[in-house]
């Protein structure tokens, strides 16, 4: 039986510390027990892993040999197709594994790896979406300006930083985490280890760590949230004053792609850490971890390669020189 924290803490002390045991490995439940459902599911995430990964090798190819893309707001979106590659290999191959497997078993270094990286990734497409979202403010709000603010030099600082908050991020809340004693039960209930699930089977009063990880998550996601959402204030205010339709099409052309990614991304980010308390619903938290680790990278790249011009027009330049057309 699984019991609260406090709980599992004090019945461990009552059984006296030479009797405790540290657990070395983890055993991940998964989706479903259903083996049926289990080959399905292998199957659909398997092709949703493939169209991830050739979808953004896609975006990354283009945009680095067609000149038209040589802008800003494709370094970026190569920054960001890099990341989904990371983001989904983290998870996915150890998840397509386990659905075939019969013991669905991760080392705790195996753990400590995926929580690293996945939140690493995690808080820095918090920031790199705000870049992306800077740079529409200068396109639209300051165009005259744009060649002189958005310099390669700016672009790569804000990129590095990105990186560097989301791996800062990561540390502080995998360290808290991994100091936490697992002296059983450990099982995961979720497909791959995420911090707040792996908190549930601490033996230890984790309020402190809750507390660290719900202020982390202010940080990376809610302050870069609120700075996109008055950035596009001033960019729709911006494109209500330009005169012409024809002005206006465009200018929401070039916002609306980012837009959908940042909605996709950020609403399954809050449901899932900025919960107060310790409210958790497993299979819910399944689906919103689902949602932004694999389905949103997936779609991330059909996104902006379906609604942008420029996008489809260096693919058809592309292809069109390599066929002889």
């Amino acid at each position: 039986m699984w019991l609260p924290g406090q709980a599992r803490m004090s019945q461990a002390l009552a059984m006296g510390t030479r009797n405790l045991t540290t657990v070395v490995e983890f055993i991940l439940l998964g989706l479903t027990s259903r083996q049926d459902m289990q080959i399905l599911l292998f199957i659909v995430f398997l092709t949703c892993y493939m169209v991830s990964l050739f979808g953004n090798l896609l975006i990354i190819w283009i945009s680095n040999i067609n000149p038209r893309l040589f802008t800003p707001m494709y370094f970026f979106l190569r920054n960001l197709s890099f990341l989904d590659i990371c983001y989904t290999s983290c998870v996915v191959p150890k998840m397509l594994i386990n659905l075939l497997a019969v013991k669905n078993t991760i080392s705790r270094m195996g753990c400590a790896t995926q929580m690293v990286v996945h939140m690493s990734l995690g808080g820095t497409e918090c920031y790199l979406l705000l870049s992306m979202a800077y740079d529409r403010y200068v396109a639209i709000c300051s165009p005259l300006h744009y060649s002189n603010i958005m310099h390669p030099i700016l672009c790569m600082k804000m990129a590095t930083g990105s990186w560097v908050i989301g791996f800062i991020n990561s540390i502080i809340n995998s360290v808290y985490t991994l100091q936490l004693p697992f002296c059983g039960p450990n099982v995961v209930n979720h497909f791959f280890c995420e911090v707040p699930t792996l908190m549930e089977l601490a033996c230890t009063d984790t309020s402190l760590h809750r507390t660290v990880l719900f202020f982390c998550a202010i940080v990376v996601a809610v302050l870069p949230f609120f700075v996109i959402f008055f950035t596009y204030v001033d960019i729709i205010s911006s494109i209500m004053k330009i005169r012409t339709t024809k002005g206006r099409r465009k200018a929401v052309s070039t916002c609306a792609s980012h837009v959908i990614v940042f909605g996709l991304f950020y609403g399954t980010i809050f449901f899932m850490y900025l919960r107060p308390g310790t409210i958790h619903v497993s299979n819910q938290d399944k689906m919103a971890t689902l949602f932004y680790s694999i389905i949103t990278p997936m779609l991330n790249p059909l996104i902006y390669t379906l609604r942008n011009k420029d996008v489809k027009l260096a693919l058809k330049e592309t292809i069109g020189k390599k066929i002889g057309v």
